[in-house]
């Protein structure tokens, strides 16, 4: 690791240790009126982050090393959310085929960065063949619910979140050390950020609720506040991308910002259709690995291809 991997590195875990510190004093503050739940919610993110990042580190050693955890971290995403429906017998040769032949095959060729294929694997030959496997097995019952199900699983949980590693093996001119690791440290570091920000305003000074009846503690204030914020980190840390102006830094800042609050708000309303309140469980009583990298999934692909298009005409 150079200096600048270990200084990254240090001001991540100093922004861990903040959240977490700002976790436990809001905890002890009765008097500030923010619901007991909200908060333990926080803490519970603040602590799926310090395994996140920690498991993240390894991409400062091994590319295809984090390749395969965050493979690992789609398969058990995608089965959380499966899951969180029943099936029909119809749908299991098509789940076979989804879990140990698309799920693989994405991260493979991610691992390879072979862009042609990954980006266009899963939304058109696995999307094409899911409803194809479901047909060819005579069950028609609710047969479009079933298939936007599994296609919706697969977009989210694999697809999406494999732009998050393809970062590693993108061509960044005049690159020479680990860049790659720090771009993705970056955008994961922004988008768990922004997170926390927006939480904080939506505590500390929200007063209109963007949509009630999906989630109530999204709000406008957050929103605005969060994404201001992550802006300004992203201006601090634009040393750490490719980007070279710091008005670059804190625009894709802002972009990480806005798709991840698109993916936690998705994501809630698939969970208030469905009835439940965390998709698994990560650590005991803080819900699952999908509750935790929902504002990753959204976020992943749209700075990919925004920082693909900015690096190609640099």
């Amino acid at each position: 690791m150079t200096g600048q991997d270990w200084a990254f590195s240090g001001i991540v875990v100093a922004l861990l240790t903040i959240a977490t510190i700002v976790g436990q004093v809001i905890k002890r503050q009765p008097h500030l009126g923010l619901q007991a739940a909200a908060v333990e919610s926080f803490n519970g993110r603040v602590r799926a982050w310090w395994i996140i990042c920690s498991l993240l580190a390894v991409a400062f050693l091994n590319y295809g090393l984090t390749v395969a955890l965050f493979g690992f971290l789609s398969f058990w995403a995608l089965r959380e959310f499966i899951t969180l429906t029943p099936t029909r017998l119809g749908d299991h040769r098509a789940l076979f085929w989804v879990f140990f032949f698309f799920t693989p095959l994405q991260y493979v060729m991610v691992w390879m960065n072979n862009y042609a294929l990954y980006s266009i694997m899963i939304p058109v030959y696995a999307f094409l063949f899911i409803p194809t496997r479901i047909a060819l097995s005579g069950d028609f019952k609710r047969f479009l619910e079933r298939v936007a199900k599994i296609q919706s699983g697969l977009l989210i949980c694999v697809y999406c979140l494999s732009f998050a590693p393809a970062l590693l093996y993108l061509d960044i001119p005049g690159q020479t050390d680990r860049g790659n690791a720090r771009l993705l440290f970056f955008f994961v570091t922004i988008a768990l950020f922004s997170e926390a920000m927006q939480f904080l305003w939506s505590r500390l000074y929200g007063q209109h609720v963007i949509a009630p009846s999906i989630n109530t503690a999204r709000t406008w204030e957050g929103l605005i506040g969060g994404t201001v914020s992550a802006a300004l980190a992203g201006a601090v840390l634009s040393w750490a991308t490719p980007y070279g102006e710091v008005w670059e830094a804190a625009l894709m800042s802002m972009v990480i910002a806005v798709m991840g609050f698109a993916g936690a708000m998705t994501m809630s309303a698939i969970k208030r259709d469905r009835g439940v309140r965390d998709y698994g469980t990560l650590v005991e009583g803080h819900g699952g690995v999908l509750d935790r990298i929902d504002a990753i999934c959204f976020a992943a692909p749209v700075f990919y291809l925004v920082t693909r298009q900015l690096l190609e005409i640099k």
